[in-house]
């Protein structure tokens, strides 16, 4: 029995992770206080999941700007 792990969908990415990648904030542990706090909109609806999974396109509100979604 092999332990395969399925495709990684490269299509999303968990909104913690692009916001560091981005620059929005310094680092992972900052991007998760933010999130949880309730500082990030995503899509016009607040949101509290550090790992919520974002695709291309969503918009992420932060500091009163948006944001549109798009990664390689």
């Amino acid at each position: 029995m092999t332990s395969e792990r399925p495709p990684r969908d490269e299509n999303v990415m968990d909104l913690q992770d692009w916001m560091k990648r981005e620059g929005l904030v310094d680092t992972g542990g900052e991007a998760k206080f933010r999130i949880q706090n309730g500082e990030v909109l995503l899509n016009g609806v607040t949101e509290t999941r550090r790992r919520k999974k974002i695709r291309r396109g969503d918009v992420v509100t932060f500091m009163d700007r948006d944001f549109t979604v798009d990664f390689e």
